[in-house]
């Protein structure tokens, strides 16, 4: 028998959940001020020689770039957190992304500095992407690991509510920067107050990330000599399967969120004619909700299991791929914002919520950051980082919605698939020892 970590202890649960909502609040703000900024200013600045539309395209791929770097984040993080703890990745993670983006603040556009502008942009979404790609995995396992077995889908929905609150945040910012100033005053300088104020943010981050204590499942596991060398390697090898099912549960939720809440901007702006603030204004409402809905599905999926809720939401998305887009095409706000919160808040919340501790049943603990990096952020790359990027593609080409809808119904249809065929790790020991499902 291997030691089991101690029983949790109640205050240090709250602290732990406290620090990861926090932190991924900020990182998740930087991130998504990156991504508004692409399907708004990004494509006229650094992309001035192409049409709006391809213009805005090219910026979407900055972006997208982000997501490609996040696997690379996921691998490194995950070897030295399965190595030598949760909490310094936690640390380093706020450091790279909060950098990236107050750099990104400073940065000539092309008028001033030509091709080395896009360039540039590039080179600074890639190290955001690294540190966002190591956060995830930190901040989801330390939560569920901290917390007792009953509340582990609870605990583990804080971090996941870091995306609604940075993208409320974010979202305000540049509405409140756009709304307060000329287009003209807003391109030249008024964008780059967000990525700025945001250095801030990162000091308040490091700070409460300090103060946590190392995982016990993790001190446990080092106790026991149960440390991996090469913990990447190991989960690839004892525990490809759920590798392959952590992916496959992330490209419901991961591709059509980019789609609710970036791509929106550029379909309704560009094809539509709507006012920028208009879009925005749904996006912050859905996000508002979603400081409630994703606890509430961290709820139930203690009380209900993951999968069925997993399944709930996946269905939720499948049912909205065309009528989200005859919302949009009503030009309505109320008839928007009620589609917003439906697809996002009902739908995509379902299936993100339970992600900490459904990953984190799945392997042991050894290489349990490993495991949930590596499948969480392989999912990144292929359902959600290019969704903007296919989204606008597909409208570039067709002039309509009905084949982006079609490529979301095909990722829903991923998630529902893999979790039909997956196991319902609910109440498995998270102590090295106990069964892993297969």
């Amino acid at each position: 028998m291997h030691p089991s970590p101690p029983a949790p202890d109640p205050t240090s649960t709250r602290r732990v959940a406290l620090a990861t909502l926090i932190g991924t609040s900020i990182e998740w703000y930087d991130f998504f001020i990156y991504g508004a900024a692409a399907a708004l200013v990004f494509g006229k600045l650094f992309f001035p020689d192409a049409s709006p539309l391809t213009g805005t395209l090219l910026a979407l791929s900055t972006f997208g770039v982000g997501f490609v770097a996040r696997p690379v984040g996921g691998v490194v993080f995950a070897h030295f957190g399965d190595r030598i703890g949760r909490k310094s990745m936690l640390v380093l993670s706020v450091l790279l992304m909060g950098g990236g983006t107050f750099v990104v603040g400073l940065l000539p556009t092309a008028e001033t500095i030509g091709v080395a502008a896009p360039i540039l942009l590039v080179l600074l979404r890639i190290v955001q992407g690294i540190g966002l790609g190591g956060e995830w995995g930190a901040a989801a396992v330390m939560a569920v690991e901290h917390a007792p077995p009953h509340r582990r889908g609870f605990f583990g929905s804080w971090p996941q509510v870091g995306v609604p609150a940075g993208m409320l945040t974010a979202n305000l910012a540049l509405l409140v920067m756009s709304g307060s100033m000329s287009e003209e005053a807003f391109l030249s300088w008024g964008w780059r107050v967000p990525f700025l104020a945001s250095i801030a943010l990162v000091v308040v981050g490091i700070v409460i990330r300090l103060k946590v204590h190392e995982s016990p499942v993790f001190e446990a596991a080092k106790a026991a000599g149960r440390i991996e060398r090469l913990p990447v390697l190991a989960v690839l090898r004892k525990q490809p399967v759920n590798v392959l099912r952590a992916a496959g549960l992330r490209f419901a939720e991961n591709s059509t969120f980019y789609i609710h809440t970036t791509f929106v901007l550029t379909y309704g702006t560009t094809l539509l004619g709507m006012e920028r603030d208009d879009l925005l204004l749904a996006v912050i409402i859905s996000s508002a909700v979603g400081l409630v809905s994703l606890p509430f599905y961290g709820w139930a999926c203690d009380r209900f299991g993951r999968r069925p809720v997993v399944l709930w939401g996946s269905l939720v998305l499948l049912a909205m791929s065309w009528p989200y887009f005859w919302a949009l095409d009503t030009r309505s706000l109320p008839i928007i914002v009620l589609a917003t919160v439906v697809a996002v808040n009902i739908g995509n919340s379902a299936v993100y919520a339970p992600q900490p501790a459904y990953f984190s049943e799945l392997f042991e603990p050894e290489v349990r950051y490993s495991g949930a990096s590596i499948g969480a952020q392989a999912a990144s790359v292929f359902a959600g980082g290019l969704s903007p990027v296919i989204a606008t593609a597909l409208l570039n080409a067709t002039g309509g919605y009905d084949m982006i809808a079609l490529y979301m119904s095909a990722m829903v249809m991923i998630t529902i698939v893999t979790a039909l065929l997956s196991p319902d790790p609910y109440g498995a020991s998270l102590r090295r020892g106990a069964p892993a499902p297969t």
